[in-house]
């Protein structure tokens, strides 16, 4: 560029040279630059555009009327010296043209066109993985069979409990996308783990441009509980208490579900869970749905749905503090499954649709700031073995459990959230074959360690006192185990 620069500077300096030292009524000189190159020329060509006519620029009359004989004495000399710097100029300007490469042609610059959109350009990703180790280090080691967790017990080592990827976004302005596999799952039966199975392929259609109002189908969690919501990624304890989680296999079914929340409540939601401060996210101030009833990835058994209902409400007093209160209902019929207990096979005393199921529960959270607080509890109805495990019917159950936890931000070493939980249930575990009374009185210490954003250590002394639902009969055992996990997010 700089060449092209000093060769039209070179050219122009030596044509309006030419032109200034002239005489009057000396030839008059038209210019001519290329629109791509850049290059001055004195004829016309292909990318050249006309700059004007250059000719003497008169300084005074006085140097012209005192230098007019000299240049009439001159002119017969100066003409064709003009002559000869003139084909010498377009010589130059000739030759430095083909000197310099550019385009064959030249044409105005095309509109930008709009650049296509499409649905998956909306979309986006993240996920997390949990990686887990426990010991047993006291009680009744050999009989320690903790159906939540596959680490925990004899004879067990690793495990990778979750390793999930969620694809998410706004595909248009009233409909959103969620789709969450996770790849360490475990059917039911198999000694092989770490399956692909689905959690979560759902749309949300809103009605309004704010999404107030907003229709959930598909395979979703169902809307019964606040731990249950809560995200593992997000909760404090390595699992959800038997007492509220028994409710609902995987916290989720197929159905049609509606939500409606107030834009202000909406984004106070969200920032629950943006600020850290262990939010269930936003599952609606009001919701009601109804769903299939046999779990999550579970064949539909009879003709009858589930219905659920819920209220919630995070306050926000003036100082900042957040407390979140609700209640919640579940109804419909489950059908579950018997099997041999001691070489009989119990008979089910229920009507072709299965079992009345049946819950109602509240919840409250005082939001770790930094002190927080959180409890749950609910009394309900479902299919449970008898005493002599010969029948299965329905039988009450209740249950919960309160957590205590404190927020500590020790600045370049991360966040700790140091916390202790007691659980409570007695009921039928209805998921499990029998559906087999499981009574629950468990204590848990530990701390969650957030080194970063994307690295989470969690320890945890697990007093254990519980049933053994997996195996018949059914035995209890008492035991303590040391737990860990490391989580990584992406």
């Amino acid at each position: 560029m700089k060449k092209r620069l000093s060769a039209a500077i070179s050219s122009v300096g030596l044509i309006l040279g030419t032109s200034l030292f002239s005489p009057a009524g000396a030839q008059e000189i038209d210019l001519y630059v290329d629109t791509v190159t850049k290059q001055v020329y004195t004829e016309p060509g292909k990318n050249r555009v006309k700059m004007g006519t250059f000719q003497q620029v008169q300084k005074g009359a006085n140097r012209q009327d005192k230098k007019s004989s000299d240049r009439q004495a001159q002119k017969k000399t100066d003409q064709p010296a003009q002559k000869d710097s003139v084909q010498q100029a377009r010589k130059d300007s000739s030759q430095q043209a083909q000197n310099e490469p550019g385009p064959a042609f030249v044409h105005e610059p095309l509109p930008e066109r709009p650049k296509e959109e499409h649905w998956y350009d909306r979309m986006h990703i993240r996920g997390y993985t949990q990686f887990r180790n426990s010991t047993t280090v006291s009680g009744d080691k050999d009989a320690v069979v903790y159906w939540p967790d596959r680490s925990v017990g004899e004879d067990t080592s690793f495990l990778i409990r979750r390793a999930r990827l969620i694809l998410y976004g706004d595909i248009t302005d009233n409909l959103y996308l969620y789709f969450q596999p996770d790849f360490a799952s475990t059917p039911s039966g198999s000694t092989t783990g770490n399956f692909g199975q689905l959690r979560d392929a759902y749309a949300d259609i809103s009605f309004d441009d704010k999404k107030e109002f907003r229709v959930r189908l598909g395979q979703s969690k169902i809307p019964f509980s606040f731990e249950n919501m809560q995200s593992s990624q997000n909760r404090l304890a390595l699992d959800r208490a038997d007492g509220i989680n028994t409710c609902c296999r995987d916290e989720r079914d197929i159905g049609a579900f509606f939500y409606w929340v107030p834009a202000e409540i909406r984004e106070r939601f969200r920032e629950l869970v943006a600020n850290n401060l262990k939010g269930s996210g936003d599952y609606g101030v009001f919701a009601f749905g109804v769903y299939n009833g046999q779990g999550a990835n579970r064949v539909e058994l009879n003709n009858d749905m589930h219905m659920v209902a819920r209220v919630t409400y995070p306050y926000q007093f003036s100082n900042g503090q957040i407390f979140e209160a609700g209640v919640e209902a579940l109804h419909g019929r489950f059908v579950t499954s018997n099997g041999p207990v001691n070489g009989i096979t119990p008979v089910m005393v229920a009507p072709a649709k299965g079992f009345v199921d049946e819950r109602v529960a509240v919840h409250a959270v005082l939001y770790p700031q930094p002190f927080g607080l959180q409890a749950e509890w609910n009394w309900g109805r479902g299919p449970q073995l008898n005493g002599v495990q010969r029948l299965i019917t329905e039988s009450p159950l209740t249950g919960g459990y309160v957590q205590a936890t404190y927020k500590y931000d020790s600045g370049p070493w991360g966040i700790l959230f140091p916390f202790v939980k007691w659980q409570y249930y007695e009921g039928g575990q209805k998921f499990e074959r029998n559906a087999p009374k499981n009574l629950v009185n468990d204590w848990e210490l530990g701390v969650e360690w957030q080194v970063t954003k994307a690295i989470e250590l969690t320890a945890v002394y697990h007093m254990m006192n519980r049933t053994d639902v997996l195996n018949a009969p059914y035995e209890r055992f008492r035991a303590d185990a040391v737990r860990f996990q490391v989580q990584w997010n992406y």
